[in-house]
Protein backbone atom coordinates (compact mmCIF):
# COMPACT_ATOMS: atom_id res chain seq x y z
CA UNK A 1 0.00 0.00 0.00
CA UNK A 2 1.43 3.36 -1.04
CA UNK A 3 1.85 6.19 1.43
CA UNK A 4 -0.65 8.29 -0.53
CA UNK A 5 -3.33 5.59 -0.33
CA UNK A 6 -2.64 4.96 3.35
CA UNK A 7 -3.23 8.55 4.41
CA UNK A 8 -6.63 8.71 2.68
CA UNK A 9 -7.62 5.43 4.34
CA UNK A 10 -6.52 7.03 7.62
CA UNK A 11 -8.92 9.89 6.89
CA UNK A 12 -11.72 7.37 6.26
CA UNK A 13 -11.05 5.67 9.61
CA UNK A 14 -11.19 8.86 11.67
CA UNK A 15 -14.23 10.03 9.66
CA UNK A 16 -16.10 6.82 10.57
CA UNK A 17 -15.48 7.49 14.25
CA UNK A 18 -16.41 11.16 13.90
CA UNK A 19 -19.68 10.24 12.20
CA UNK A 20 -20.61 8.04 15.17
CA UNK A 21 -19.84 10.86 17.59
CA UNK A 22 -21.85 13.59 15.87
CA UNK A 23 -24.81 11.36 14.95
CA UNK A 24 -25.14 10.38 18.62
CA UNK A 25 -25.57 14.06 19.50
CA UNK A 26 -28.89 14.32 17.65
CA UNK A 27 -30.08 10.75 17.02
CA UNK A 28 -32.31 10.81 20.11
CA UNK A 29 -34.41 13.70 18.76
CA UNK A 30 -36.68 11.10 17.14
CA UNK A 31 -36.06 8.17 19.51
CA UNK A 32 -36.76 9.96 22.79
CA UNK A 33 -40.57 9.54 22.94
CA UNK A 34 -40.33 5.77 22.45
CA UNK A 35 -37.53 5.09 24.93
CA UNK A 36 -39.13 7.43 27.48
CA UNK A 37 -42.31 5.35 27.26
CA UNK A 38 -40.52 1.98 27.46
CA UNK A 39 -38.30 2.97 30.41
CA UNK A 40 -41.04 4.97 32.19
CA UNK A 41 -38.56 7.84 32.47
CA UNK A 42 -39.48 10.91 34.52
CA UNK A 43 -39.30 14.41 33.05
CA UNK A 44 -35.96 14.98 34.79
CA UNK A 45 -34.57 11.65 33.58
CA UNK A 46 -35.73 12.43 30.05
CA UNK A 47 -33.77 15.69 30.17
CA UNK A 48 -30.60 13.99 31.35
CA UNK A 49 -30.83 11.19 28.80
CA UNK A 50 -30.25 13.92 26.22
CA UNK A 51 -27.89 16.12 28.24
CA UNK A 52 -25.53 13.55 29.78
CA UNK A 53 -23.72 12.96 26.49
CA UNK A 54 -23.21 16.66 25.66
CA UNK A 55 -22.16 17.57 29.18
CA UNK A 56 -19.55 14.78 29.29
CA UNK A 57 -18.16 15.64 25.85
CA UNK A 58 -17.98 19.37 26.64
CA UNK A 59 -16.38 18.84 30.03
CA UNK A 60 -13.66 16.38 29.07
CA UNK A 61 -12.55 17.69 25.66
CA UNK A 62 -9.76 20.05 26.77
CA UNK A 63 -8.23 17.56 29.17
CA UNK A 64 -8.39 14.71 26.67
CA UNK A 65 -6.82 16.83 23.94
CA UNK A 66 -3.88 17.72 26.15
CA UNK A 67 -3.55 14.09 27.26
CA UNK A 68 -3.39 13.11 23.58
CA UNK A 69 -0.48 15.52 23.11
CA UNK A 70 1.28 13.65 25.91
CA UNK A 71 0.55 9.95 25.28
CA UNK A 72 -0.15 9.99 21.53
CA UNK A 73 -3.24 10.60 19.42
CA UNK A 74 -3.35 7.08 18.02
CA UNK A 75 -3.46 5.62 21.50
CA UNK A 76 -6.19 8.03 22.61
CA UNK A 77 -8.23 7.36 19.47
CA UNK A 78 -8.09 3.57 19.87
CA UNK A 79 -8.90 3.77 23.60
CA UNK A 80 -11.79 6.15 22.91
CA UNK A 81 -13.21 3.80 20.28
CA UNK A 82 -13.16 0.92 22.76
CA UNK A 83 -14.91 2.99 25.46
CA UNK A 84 -17.48 4.21 22.92
CA UNK A 85 -18.24 0.69 21.72
CA UNK A 86 -18.75 -0.76 25.21
CA UNK A 87 -20.90 2.20 26.27
CA UNK A 88 -23.04 1.85 23.12
CA UNK A 89 -23.71 -1.79 23.96
CA UNK A 90 -24.67 -0.88 27.53
CA UNK A 91 -26.94 1.94 26.34
CA UNK A 92 -28.75 -0.32 23.84
CA UNK A 93 -29.76 -2.77 26.57
CA UNK A 94 -30.13 -0.34 29.48
CA UNK A 95 -32.91 -1.67 31.76
CA UNK A 96 -33.66 1.66 33.47
CA UNK A 97 -33.44 5.34 32.71
CA UNK A 98 -30.65 5.71 35.28
CA UNK A 99 -28.59 3.04 33.53
CA UNK A 100 -29.14 4.75 30.20
CA UNK A 101 -28.04 8.12 31.60
CA UNK A 102 -24.85 6.54 32.95
CA UNK A 103 -24.17 4.83 29.62
CA UNK A 104 -24.72 8.10 27.77
CA UNK A 105 -22.22 9.84 30.06
CA UNK A 106 -19.60 7.15 29.36
CA UNK A 107 -20.36 7.53 25.64
CA UNK A 108 -19.47 11.19 26.07
CA UNK A 109 -16.15 10.30 27.71
CA UNK A 110 -15.29 8.00 24.80
CA UNK A 111 -16.26 10.71 22.31
CA UNK A 112 -14.13 13.30 24.10
CA UNK A 113 -11.13 10.95 23.83
CA UNK A 114 -11.63 10.47 20.10
CA UNK A 115 -12.63 13.93 18.85
CA UNK A 116 -9.36 15.82 19.43
CA UNK A 117 -7.43 12.79 18.15
CA UNK A 118 -9.34 12.76 14.83
CA UNK A 119 -8.24 16.27 13.86
CA UNK A 120 -4.76 15.85 15.33
CA UNK A 121 -4.21 12.66 13.29
CA UNK A 122 -5.29 14.54 10.14
CA UNK A 123 -2.92 17.39 11.03
CA UNK A 124 -0.02 14.97 11.35
CA UNK A 125 -0.89 12.71 8.40
CA UNK A 126 -1.42 15.38 5.74
CA UNK A 127 1.74 17.48 5.53
CA UNK A 128 0.87 19.15 2.21
CA UNK A 129 -1.18 22.33 2.76
CA UNK A 130 -3.60 21.70 -0.11
CA UNK A 131 -4.23 18.06 0.78
CA UNK A 132 -4.68 18.97 4.43
CA UNK A 133 -7.27 21.62 3.52
CA UNK A 134 -9.25 19.03 1.54
CA UNK A 135 -8.95 16.48 4.37
CA UNK A 136 -10.15 19.02 6.94
CA UNK A 137 -12.97 19.92 4.55
CA UNK A 138 -14.07 16.28 4.49
CA UNK A 139 -13.78 16.15 8.30
CA UNK A 140 -15.93 19.29 8.63
CA UNK A 141 -18.53 17.99 6.19
CA UNK A 142 -18.83 14.79 8.24
CA UNK A 143 -19.14 16.86 11.44
CA UNK A 144 -21.84 19.20 10.11
CA UNK A 145 -23.63 16.66 7.93
CA UNK A 146 -23.55 13.94 10.57
CA UNK A 147 -25.17 16.15 13.20
CA UNK A 148 -27.98 16.99 10.78
CA UNK A 149 -28.24 13.30 9.80
CA UNK A 150 -28.91 12.12 13.37
CA UNK A 151 -32.71 12.59 13.36
CA UNK A 152 -32.90 10.82 9.98
CA UNK A 153 -30.98 7.82 11.30
CA UNK A 154 -33.17 7.70 14.41
CA UNK A 155 -36.38 7.93 12.38
CA UNK A 156 -35.35 5.15 9.98
CA UNK A 157 -34.27 2.78 12.75
CA UNK A 158 -37.42 3.36 14.81
CA UNK A 159 -39.52 2.57 11.77
CA UNK A 160 -38.30 -1.05 11.92
CA UNK A 161 -36.55 -1.71 15.26
CA UNK A 162 -36.70 -0.89 18.98
CA UNK A 163 -35.16 2.23 20.48
CA UNK A 164 -31.94 0.44 21.51
CA UNK A 165 -31.03 0.04 17.84
CA UNK A 166 -29.90 3.70 17.69
CA UNK A 167 -27.05 2.71 20.01
CA UNK A 168 -26.48 -0.87 18.88
CA UNK A 169 -25.74 0.27 15.33
CA UNK A 170 -22.53 1.86 16.68
CA UNK A 171 -20.96 -1.47 17.65
CA UNK A 172 -20.14 -2.94 14.20
CA UNK A 173 -18.77 0.42 13.03
CA UNK A 174 -16.57 0.61 16.14
CA UNK A 175 -15.24 -2.91 15.54
CA UNK A 176 -14.40 -2.09 11.92
CA UNK A 177 -12.69 1.19 12.85
CA UNK A 178 -10.76 -0.54 15.66
CA UNK A 179 -9.42 -3.22 13.33
CA UNK A 180 -8.40 -0.76 10.64
CA UNK A 181 -7.04 1.71 13.19
CA UNK A 182 -4.75 -0.81 14.88
CA UNK A 183 -3.44 -1.81 11.47
CA UNK A 184 -3.09 1.50 9.62
CA UNK A 185 -3.12 4.54 11.90
CA UNK A 186 0.30 6.21 12.05
CA UNK A 187 2.33 6.19 15.22
CA UNK A 188 3.85 9.42 16.45
CA UNK A 189 6.60 10.59 18.70
CA UNK A 190 4.90 11.41 22.01
CA UNK A 191 5.79 14.10 24.51
CA UNK A 192 5.75 11.81 27.52
CA UNK A 193 8.20 14.04 29.39
CA UNK A 194 5.72 16.90 29.23
CA UNK A 195 3.55 17.13 32.37
CA UNK A 196 -0.22 16.77 32.05
CA UNK A 197 -2.09 19.37 34.08
CA UNK A 198 -4.65 17.23 35.93
CA UNK A 199 -5.78 20.09 38.19
CA UNK A 200 -6.27 22.33 35.16
CA UNK A 201 -8.28 19.57 33.49
CA UNK A 202 -10.58 19.36 36.51
CA UNK A 203 -10.99 23.15 36.56
CA UNK A 204 -11.87 23.18 32.85
CA UNK A 205 -14.29 20.30 33.36
CA UNK A 206 -16.01 22.07 36.26
CA UNK A 207 -16.22 25.38 34.37
CA UNK A 208 -17.67 23.85 31.23
CA UNK A 209 -20.10 21.49 32.97
CA UNK A 210 -21.44 24.30 35.18
CA UNK A 211 -21.76 26.57 32.14
CA UNK A 212 -23.73 23.90 30.29
CA UNK A 213 -25.98 23.38 33.32
CA UNK A 214 -26.56 27.14 33.61
CA UNK A 215 -27.50 27.49 29.95
CA UNK A 216 -29.81 24.51 30.08
CA UNK A 217 -31.48 25.77 33.27
CA UNK A 218 -32.22 29.14 31.67
CA UNK A 219 -33.63 27.31 28.64
CA UNK A 220 -36.40 25.74 30.73
CA UNK A 221 -39.90 27.23 30.67
CA UNK A 222 -39.81 27.74 34.45
CA UNK A 223 -36.11 27.94 35.35
CA UNK A 224 -34.79 27.96 38.88
CA UNK A 225 -33.04 31.33 39.10
CA UNK A 226 -31.28 30.25 42.30
CA UNK A 227 -29.85 27.11 40.66
CA UNK A 228 -28.84 29.06 37.55
CA UNK A 229 -27.05 31.72 39.61
CA UNK A 230 -25.23 29.09 41.69
CA UNK A 231 -24.04 27.06 38.68
CA UNK A 232 -23.20 30.24 36.74
CA UNK A 233 -21.12 31.56 39.65
CA UNK A 234 -19.33 28.24 40.01
CA UNK A 235 -18.58 28.29 36.29
CA UNK A 236 -17.09 31.79 36.48
CA UNK A 237 -14.99 30.91 39.53
CA UNK A 238 -13.70 27.69 37.98
CA UNK A 239 -12.95 29.46 34.69
CA UNK A 240 -11.11 32.26 36.48
CA UNK A 241 -8.96 29.75 38.36
CA UNK A 242 -8.35 27.86 35.12
CA UNK A 243 -7.25 30.95 33.18
CA UNK A 244 -4.93 32.07 35.98
CA UNK A 245 -3.39 28.61 36.23
CA UNK A 246 -2.88 28.34 32.45
CA UNK A 247 -1.17 31.72 32.23
CA UNK A 248 1.29 30.67 34.91
CA UNK A 249 1.90 27.15 33.59
CA UNK A 250 4.92 26.13 31.53
CA UNK A 251 2.81 23.40 29.86
CA UNK A 252 -0.75 24.78 29.70
CA UNK A 253 -3.85 22.93 28.52
CA UNK A 254 -4.80 26.08 26.59
CA UNK A 255 -2.14 28.43 25.32
CA UNK A 256 -4.04 31.71 25.21
CA UNK A 257 -1.40 33.15 22.90
CA UNK A 258 -3.11 31.17 20.14
CA UNK A 259 -5.99 33.66 20.28
CA UNK A 260 -3.67 36.51 19.30
CA UNK A 261 -3.76 35.07 15.81
CA UNK A 262 -6.68 36.50 13.83
CA UNK A 263 -7.09 33.31 11.79
CA UNK A 264 -7.39 31.22 14.95
CA UNK A 265 -9.80 33.60 16.71
CA UNK A 266 -11.91 34.03 13.57
CA UNK A 267 -12.13 30.27 13.22
CA UNK A 268 -13.33 29.86 16.82
CA UNK A 269 -16.04 32.52 16.38
CA UNK A 270 -17.21 30.93 13.13
CA UNK A 271 -17.24 27.43 14.63
CA UNK A 272 -19.44 28.49 17.55
CA UNK A 273 -21.94 30.40 15.42
CA UNK A 274 -22.17 27.77 12.67
CA UNK A 275 -23.00 25.20 15.32
CA UNK A 276 -25.61 27.53 16.88
CA UNK A 277 -27.29 27.94 13.50
CA UNK A 278 -27.21 24.25 12.59
CA UNK A 279 -28.21 22.57 15.85
CA UNK A 280 -30.59 25.21 17.21
CA UNK A 281 -32.50 25.87 13.99
CA UNK A 282 -32.62 22.18 13.08
CA UNK A 283 -34.19 21.30 16.43
CA UNK A 284 -36.83 24.04 16.17
CA UNK A 285 -37.57 23.29 12.51
CA UNK A 286 -37.93 19.56 13.23
CA UNK A 287 -40.46 20.38 15.96
CA UNK A 288 -42.47 22.50 13.54
CA UNK A 289 -42.54 19.73 10.96
CA UNK A 290 -43.97 17.29 13.51
CA UNK A 291 -46.16 19.49 15.70
CA UNK A 292 -47.59 21.89 13.10
CA UNK A 293 -47.24 20.12 9.76
CA UNK A 294 -48.14 16.75 11.31
CA UNK A 295 -45.23 14.74 9.89
CA UNK A 296 -43.99 11.55 11.51
CA UNK A 297 -40.45 11.47 12.94
CA UNK A 298 -39.24 9.61 9.84
CA UNK A 299 -40.92 12.07 7.49
CA UNK A 300 -39.50 15.03 9.42
CA UNK A 301 -36.02 13.51 9.31
CA UNK A 302 -36.24 12.94 5.56
CA UNK A 303 -37.51 16.50 5.04
CA UNK A 304 -34.32 17.98 6.51
CA UNK A 305 -32.10 15.51 4.62
CA UNK A 306 -31.02 18.22 2.10
CA UNK A 307 -29.14 19.99 4.92
CA UNK A 308 -26.64 17.18 5.64
CA UNK A 309 -26.34 16.24 1.97
CA UNK A 310 -25.46 19.83 1.03
CA UNK A 311 -23.05 20.06 3.97
CA UNK A 312 -21.30 16.88 2.83
CA UNK A 313 -20.75 18.49 -0.59
CA UNK A 314 -19.75 21.93 0.72
CA UNK A 315 -16.93 20.65 2.95
CA UNK A 316 -14.57 19.21 0.32
CA UNK A 317 -15.37 21.98 -2.17
CA UNK A 318 -14.52 24.64 0.41
CA UNK A 319 -11.38 22.69 1.25
CA UNK A 320 -10.24 22.87 -2.39
CA UNK A 321 -10.84 26.63 -2.46
CA UNK A 322 -9.02 27.33 0.80
CA UNK A 323 -5.55 27.08 -0.71
CA UNK A 324 -6.52 29.67 -3.34
CA UNK A 325 -8.50 32.29 -1.43
CA UNK A 326 -7.75 31.64 2.25
CA UNK A 327 -9.96 31.12 5.28
CA UNK A 328 -11.41 34.59 5.76
CA UNK A 329 -13.40 34.95 2.50
CA UNK A 330 -14.89 31.47 2.84
CA UNK A 331 -15.86 32.04 6.49
CA UNK A 332 -17.54 35.32 5.59
CA UNK A 333 -19.26 33.85 2.52
CA UNK A 334 -20.39 30.82 4.54
CA UNK A 335 -21.84 32.95 7.34
CA UNK A 336 -23.64 35.28 4.94
CA UNK A 337 -25.02 32.30 3.00
CA UNK A 338 -26.26 30.84 6.28
CA UNK A 339 -27.96 34.13 7.18
CA UNK A 340 -29.59 34.31 3.75
CA UNK A 341 -30.88 30.74 4.04
CA UNK A 342 -32.39 31.47 7.47
CA UNK A 343 -34.21 34.46 5.99
CA UNK A 344 -35.49 32.16 3.26
CA UNK A 345 -36.60 29.60 5.81
CA UNK A 346 -38.73 32.25 7.51
CA UNK A 347 -40.46 32.87 4.17
CA UNK A 348 -40.76 29.19 3.27
CA UNK A 349 -43.69 28.34 5.58
CA UNK A 350 -46.26 28.62 2.79
CA UNK A 351 -43.83 28.41 -0.16
CA UNK A 352 -43.54 25.71 -2.81
CA UNK A 353 -41.66 22.47 -2.20
CA UNK A 354 -38.87 23.53 -4.58
CA UNK A 355 -38.35 26.81 -2.72
CA UNK A 356 -38.12 24.94 0.61
CA UNK A 357 -35.66 22.47 -0.92
CA UNK A 358 -33.49 25.32 -2.19
CA UNK A 359 -33.47 27.03 1.20
CA UNK A 360 -32.44 23.85 3.03
CA UNK A 361 -29.70 23.15 0.49
CA UNK A 362 -28.43 26.72 0.91
CA UNK A 363 -28.36 26.28 4.70
CA UNK A 364 -26.33 23.08 4.39
CA UNK A 365 -23.89 24.72 1.97
CA UNK A 366 -23.42 27.74 4.22
CA UNK A 367 -22.87 25.78 7.41
CA UNK A 368 -20.66 23.18 5.71
CA UNK A 369 -18.41 25.79 4.13
CA UNK A 370 -18.17 27.79 7.36
CA UNK A 371 -17.21 24.75 9.44
CA UNK A 372 -14.58 23.71 6.91
CA UNK A 373 -12.94 27.12 6.82
CA UNK A 374 -13.19 27.48 10.60
CA UNK A 375 -11.57 24.08 11.20
CA UNK A 376 -8.81 24.87 8.72
CA UNK A 377 -8.12 28.28 10.29
CA UNK A 378 -7.89 26.79 13.77
CA UNK A 379 -5.79 23.73 12.96
CA UNK A 380 -3.35 25.51 10.61
CA UNK A 381 -2.58 28.15 13.22
CA UNK A 382 -1.39 25.82 15.95
CA UNK A 383 2.07 24.24 16.00
CA UNK A 384 2.24 20.48 15.45
CA UNK A 385 2.98 19.77 19.11
CA UNK A 386 -0.23 21.65 20.03
CA UNK A 387 -2.45 19.85 17.52
CA UNK A 388 -4.45 18.11 20.25
CA UNK A 389 -4.91 21.40 22.09
CA UNK A 390 -6.12 23.18 18.96
CA UNK A 391 -8.48 20.33 18.10
CA UNK A 392 -9.92 20.42 21.62
CA UNK A 393 -10.52 24.18 21.45
CA UNK A 394 -12.22 23.77 18.08
CA UNK A 395 -14.48 20.97 19.23
CA UNK A 396 -15.34 22.72 22.51
CA UNK A 397 -16.42 25.62 20.26
CA UNK A 398 -18.72 23.31 18.29
CA UNK A 399 -20.12 21.69 21.44
CA UNK A 400 -20.80 24.99 23.17
CA UNK A 401 -22.29 26.33 19.95
CA UNK A 402 -24.72 23.40 19.92
CA UNK A 403 -25.66 23.92 23.57
CA UNK A 404 -26.09 27.65 23.02
CA UNK A 405 -28.19 27.00 19.93
CA UNK A 406 -30.59 24.74 21.80
CA UNK A 407 -30.65 26.88 24.94
CA UNK A 408 -30.91 30.36 23.41
CA UNK A 409 -33.14 29.57 20.45
CA UNK A 410 -35.20 27.18 22.56
CA UNK A 411 -35.78 29.94 25.09
CA UNK A 412 -36.81 32.35 22.33
CA UNK A 413 -39.22 29.73 20.98
CA UNK A 414 -40.78 29.09 24.40
CA UNK A 415 -41.19 32.73 25.45
CA UNK A 416 -42.39 33.85 22.00
CA UNK A 417 -44.97 31.06 21.86
CA UNK A 418 -46.38 31.97 25.28
CA UNK A 419 -46.53 35.64 24.34
CA UNK A 420 -48.20 34.94 20.98
CA UNK A 421 -50.82 32.48 22.23
CA UNK A 422 -53.97 34.56 22.77
CA UNK A 423 -56.76 32.32 24.05
CA UNK A 424 -60.17 34.05 24.33
CA UNK A 425 -61.62 34.10 27.83
CA UNK A 426 -64.74 32.40 26.50
CA UNK A 427 -62.75 29.36 25.40
CA UNK A 428 -62.60 26.71 28.19
CA UNK A 429 -58.95 25.73 27.80
CA UNK A 430 -56.55 24.55 30.56
CA UNK A 431 -53.87 27.04 31.60
CA UNK A 432 -51.21 24.43 30.73
CA UNK A 433 -51.85 25.10 27.01
CA UNK A 434 -49.64 28.18 27.24
CA UNK A 435 -46.63 26.14 28.42
CA UNK A 436 -45.84 24.97 24.89
CA UNK A 437 -47.38 23.57 21.76
CA UNK A 438 -46.94 20.01 23.06
CA UNK A 439 -49.06 20.87 26.10
CA UNK A 440 -51.66 22.60 23.93
CA UNK A 441 -52.02 19.62 21.60
CA UNK A 442 -52.23 17.29 24.58
CA UNK A 443 -54.96 19.43 26.16
CA UNK A 444 -56.87 19.47 22.87
CA UNK A 445 -57.23 15.68 23.04
CA UNK A 446 -59.45 16.04 26.13
CA UNK A 447 -61.68 18.86 24.83
CA UNK A 448 -64.85 18.85 22.69
CA UNK A 449 -64.14 18.76 18.96
CA UNK A 450 -65.03 22.40 18.24
CA UNK A 451 -63.01 23.78 21.18
CA UNK A 452 -60.11 21.47 20.37
CA UNK A 453 -60.06 22.65 16.76
CA UNK A 454 -59.91 26.28 17.86
CA UNK A 455 -57.12 25.60 20.35
CA UNK A 456 -55.04 23.69 17.79
CA UNK A 457 -55.42 26.53 15.27
CA UNK A 458 -54.35 29.10 17.88
CA UNK A 459 -51.38 26.96 18.97
CA UNK A 460 -50.22 26.48 15.38
CA UNK A 461 -50.42 30.22 14.71
CA UNK A 462 -48.53 31.03 17.92
CA UNK A 463 -45.83 28.48 17.09
CA UNK A 464 -45.37 29.93 13.61
CA UNK A 465 -44.88 33.39 15.15
CA UNK A 466 -42.36 31.93 17.60
CA UNK A 467 -40.61 30.11 14.76
CA UNK A 468 -40.24 33.42 12.91
CA UNK A 469 -38.81 35.02 16.07
CA UNK A 470 -36.27 32.21 16.42
CA UNK A 471 -35.10 32.66 12.84
CA UNK A 472 -34.85 36.43 13.33
CA UNK A 473 -32.60 35.98 16.37
CA UNK A 474 -30.52 33.35 14.55
CA UNK A 475 -30.00 35.69 11.58
CA UNK A 476 -28.88 38.51 13.88
CA UNK A 477 -26.39 36.20 15.63
CA UNK A 478 -24.90 35.01 12.33
CA UNK A 479 -24.63 38.55 10.92
CA UNK A 480 -23.01 39.78 14.16
CA UNK A 481 -20.49 36.94 13.91
CA UNK A 482 -19.72 37.82 10.30
CA UNK A 483 -19.13 41.42 11.36
CA UNK A 484 -16.82 40.31 14.18
CA UNK A 485 -14.81 38.06 11.86
CA UNK A 486 -14.53 40.87 9.29
CA UNK A 487 -13.34 43.29 11.96
CA UNK A 488 -10.47 41.07 13.10
CA UNK A 489 -6.96 42.02 11.97
CA UNK A 490 -6.20 39.47 9.25
CA UNK A 491 -2.87 41.06 8.40
CA UNK A 492 -4.40 42.78 5.43
CA UNK A 493 -4.19 39.84 3.02
CA UNK A 494 -6.83 37.79 1.32
CA UNK A 495 -4.73 34.69 0.76
CA UNK A 496 -2.45 33.77 3.68
CA UNK A 497 0.97 32.34 3.01
CA UNK A 498 2.21 29.20 4.69
CA UNK A 499 4.21 31.28 7.15
CA UNK A 500 1.20 33.40 8.02
CA UNK A 501 -0.83 30.28 8.77
CA UNK A 502 1.50 29.33 11.64
CA UNK A 503 0.70 30.05 15.24
CA UNK A 504 1.79 33.43 16.53
CA UNK A 505 4.11 32.83 19.38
Amino acid sequence: MTQGTKKWITLAIVSMALLLIVVDMTVLYTALPKLTHDLAASASAKLWIINAYTVAVSGFLLGMGALGDRVGYRRMFIAGLAVFGVASLCAAYAPTSGALIAARAVLGVGASMMMPATLAIIRLTFTDDRERAVAIGIWASVASGGAALGPVVGGVLLEYFWWGSVFLINVPVVLLALGLGLWLLPRQQTTGNRPWDFIGSVQALAALVCLVLTIKEFAKYAPSITLAVVTGTLSLVAMGLFVRRQRRSAAPLVDFRLFRNAYFSGGVIAAIVASVALVGVELVFTQRLQLVSGLTPLQAGLTILPIPLAAFVAGPVAGLLLSRVGSRPIILLGLLTTALSLCGLALAIDASAMFKLGVLVLLGLGVGATMTAASNAIMNNAPVERAGMAASIEEVSYELGGVLGIALLGSVLSSSYTAALAIPASLPVPASASDGIDAALLAAETLPAQVASQLVALAHAAFDQAFFAVLTVAVLIVIAAAGSVAALGWRGRTRPTRTEEKCAS
